[in-house]
């Protein structure tokens, strides 16, 4: 396997803000879920339902997204999509034993929606930045591989956490319902951490010299994302 694509800072940046978009979502939707139907009572219907928030708009905010790469930019859009996913953690580590829908859970989806609408276009332009067509399979893989990993890193990391303080919280004599949304509570917190390194690494890494393309180049990076 040739790894000297890696030299390429960009294509390095889109790696690293994969595998922590993937760290961070693939976990929040398990710690979302878990909160959805252990702690708010939702039958495995209604919370699929209540995804459809999440779906809908991160179709919308996809297409929104690839119109501004071609204007002004991978870089500043890819932040953007980092800057809202992260806010959108933040805003879920106040969710509470009696929430609701409205109040705990939908902005909240809104922000994550457009995070990755505005991140994953990006991320799938910015992988290929640089690349020799003969190597364009090999990137390709190797975007997926990083948002894989850091899924299934994220999953047992953020786990872990959430099952450690919940476990301290029951034994410290909370409710069931308090002592889960205090281990959802520590494993967002972990997410929060997790993708603001996104965004440092999205300002560090990511040059706008080796984005620098026509719209006819970027076309190609654009199907392959949709």
């Amino acid at each position: 396997m040739r790894i000297g694509i890696l030299r390429i800072k960009t294509v390095t940046g889109a790696n690293v803000a994969g595998f922590i978009l993937g760290t961070a979502t693939f976990s929040l939707f398990l710690m979302l879920t878990l909160y959805m139907q252990q702690v708010l009572g939702y039958s495995p219907m209604k919370t699929g339902v209540a995804y459809l928030a999440v779906a809908g708009t991160a179709i919308l905010t996809s297409a929104v997204a690839a119109q501004l790469v071609t204007r002004i930019g991978v870089k500043p859009v890819l932040v953007t999509g980092m800057t809202s996913l992260t806010a959108g953690l933040v805003y879920f580590t106040q969710v509470s034993v009696h929430g609701s829908y409205l109040g705990d859970l939908l902005p909240g989806f809104l922000l994550i929606a457009v995070g990755l609408g505005f991140s994953f276009v990006p991320i799938s332009i910015a992988a290929l930045a640089g690349i020799q067509p003969a190597e364009a399979g090999l990137a390709s893989g190797l975007i997926n591989t990083s948002q894989q990993i850091g899924g299934a890193l994220g999953i047992a990391a953020l786990s872990t956490i959430a099952t450690s303080r919940t476990s301290d919280a029951i034994a410290g004599g909370s409710s069931q319902a308090s002592a889960l949304v205090s281990g959802f509570h520590g494993a967002f917190v972990a997410g929060v951490i997790v993708s603001a390194i996104g965004i440092v690494a999205t300002v560090v890494l990511i040059r706008r010299d080796e984005l620098e393309q026509n719209v006819e180049e970027l076309e190609p990076a654009l199907d392959l994302a949709a």
